[in-house]
This record gives structure tokens, sequence and C-alpha cells, in this order.
């Protein structure tokens, strides 16, 4: 068989299925992910109480961005990327603390491969810490981030996460480097 017949032979065989319409087939692929990653300067968030110094005795929260899961898929119209993230975080209650719950400031940021963010969005994890318990998890909270383009030019973007740090939590983490 030429090499001919055996692309027209292949083309009639993937046509058939039944249903008239013609085959997609990019319906079943595994669609590209974008570069996704933890800011290691933004992978940590302690706060203290005001005016408590920075000692354990002062400290309200520690949370930790200690990874994430990821998919990601075709946008409809093959119009980019649609990247679900589901980051993990630990938290914990610290002595200072007076409330049974935290409010967590978190982003995500889509970056181009000169690293200029194109977008960032900022949500709140929120953590409850029933009585007598001063860790806690992340609960399967996913967000969903659209990147246009085609998906070759999404996938090669970066994404990136990390905690929303005011400019003393963000020179803390800077002192004390990567944990």
């Amino acid at each position: 068989m030429t090499g001919g017949a055996a692309l027209a032979a292949l083309l009639a065989l993937s046509g058939c299925g039944g249903s008239g319409a013609p085959a997609d087939p990019l319906r079943n692929a595994q669609a590209p992910c974008p570069n996704i990653g933890i800011l290691s300067d933004a992978a940590e968030l302690t706060r203290f109480r005001q005016g408590g110094g920075q000692d354990l005795t002062a400290m309200e929260l520690n949370a930790s961005l200690i990874g994430f899961e990821a998919k990601c898929d075709y946008a409809p119209e093959r119009a980019g990327l649609d990247v679900t993230l589901t980051p993990r975080f630990t938290a914990e209650r610290g002595p200072a603390a007076s409330g049974r719950g935290a409010s967590i400031p978190y982003m995500v940021a889509v970056l181009d491969g000169q690293q200029h963010i194109l977008s960032r969005e900022a949500y709140n994890l929120q953590v409850a810490f029933p009585a007598n318990v001063s860790r806690a998890q992340s609960q399967d909270e996913e967000l969903s981030i659209r990147i246009p383009g085609t998906p070759q030019a999404a996938a090669g973007k970066n994404i990136l996460l990390g905690f929303v740090l005011s400019p003393e939590e963000l020179a803390l983490n800077r002192r004390r480097g990567p944990r």
C-alpha cells in the first residue's frame, strides 16, 4: 500500500463512528500546561500582634503554601488553555491569636516569558481552628484560570502562587530565607 493509499484508508476509518460529525482529534488529547510554581519570597505568611514585636508570644498566625495540583484543558474553540489549580496550605494559630479563624490572602499571577505580569488575582483562604486545635490544612479549593491565545502560546506562560504580604512580612521572609 502506498503512503497516499494508507493515509486515505486511515482517514476513512477515522470517520467511522456513526455520529456523522467529524472526529475531533484533540478531544481526548492531553493539553499542555504552563510552568507553575510558588514564589519563594511569598511562600510563608507570619502575622504578629500589632506592637508585639516578632517573637513567638506575639505570633497570631503562621501559614505555608506547601504545594499545588494543576490540570490543564484546551479552552473552548481552542482559545487558549483552562488551568485548574488546587493550592495546598497549612496554617498554625499562634499564641497571640484572638479568634478561632483567619482570613489568609494569597494571589495567582500569570507572567509572560520575560516575567512581566499579564494578570493577577487575589483570593482569601478562610481557615477555622476548632477548639483545642492549633493547626489546619486547606480544603480542596479549586481555582480556574483561562490563559488566552493559542494553546502553544498559553503553555509558554508562567503561573506563580504566593501569599499577599505586607512590606514587613516580605522583609521577614527575606531575612529568614526559604524554609
